[in-house]
């Protein structure tokens, strides 16, 4: 039996099981990894939104990943909500000189509109994780805060990727899903020293799209991992994204989640 490459998530849980550490954890999974995870936050959260967030200090952070790396050789590894300045410099300092590629999700809102980043942590972000990033995942909102850039076109995303990739990232997909569009959204992938591209999918119309970004990111970690090349892994990612919000449900109130088992489930049901 081929072994499963380990997938490293780091982020916050989400008590209701769509989004976060939960949806990595199942993306991983589903693609054909082993994940594992640094908790950075619980959130008390369901399909209606957040209602509190309890962060740990930033040293049990640094020791969940210092102890996850002892014991297991990490293939690939995503952040997700960091949350706080502290424990973004704290991971920062222990993630500069690992060896595996780091796709950076620099998760700020939630699904539901709940602040999930501190204000004062955003310049932390910028400083340190955005350099440390092999790929840089910002939806529209997220690039808009980091560049400080309106974005309303492709060329405005394309400007922005670029201001992006001068603050460190060696690459950057803006995700399309918060442009307006009725038949397709279109991701920018930009890739330090190459033309920028724009990868389309077709619109999925759902109101069960809580923890896309997360499964996005998990997905291309995980792609990573198995040592697919940076534009197949953004690709493979994409349709298992597309299939996944395809075949999605609501279980509870509210945002449902994208369906994690898509792949797996009959006639995809």
């Amino acid at each position: 039996m081929l072994q499963p490459p380990n997938i490293l998530t780091i982020a916050g849980s989400d008590s209701g099981g769509g989004a976060g550490i939960q949806a990595d954890l199942k993306t991983i999974m589903a693609l054909g990894g082993y994940g594992m995870s640094v908790i950075t936050a619980l959130t008390a959260q369901n399909g209606l939104g957040v209602r509190g967030i309890h962060a740990p200090e930033p040293e049990f952070a640094v020791l969940q990943l210092r102890t996850v790396l002892e014991g297991f050789p990490v293939a690939a590894a995503k952040t997700g909500m960091l949350f706080s300045a502290g424990i973004i410099r704290a991971l920062a300092a222990e993630l500069r000189n690992v060896a595996f590629p780091l796709v950076v999700d620099p998760v700020s809102i939630s699904q539901s509109g709940s602040p999930l980043l501190q204000e004062d942590a955003i310049a932390a972000l910028k400083e340190e994780m955005i350099p440390l990033s092999t790929l840089l995942t910002p939806n529209r909102p997220e690039a808009e805060a980091l560049t400080g850039m309106t974005i309303q076109s492709i060329e405005d995303a394309f400007a922005a990727g670029e201001k992006l990739l001068d603050m460190g990232a060696r690459a950057v997909l803006i995700k399309g899903g918060h442009m307006e569009s009725s038949v397709v959204v279109t991701d920018c992938l930009l890739v330090k020293g190459e033309a920028p591209k724009t990868l389309p999918q077709p619109k999925v119309e759902t109101e069960n799209n809580h923890g896309t970004g997360c499964t996005l990111s998990a997905a291309i970690a995980t792609g990573l991992g198995k040592g697919e090349p940076l534009p197949v892994a953004v690709k493979h990612a994409q349709e298992y994204l597309n299939l996944a919000l395809r075949k999605s449900y609501a279980p509870g109130k509210g945002c449902g989640p994208v369906n994690h088992a898509a792949p797996f489930t009959s006639a995809g049901r």
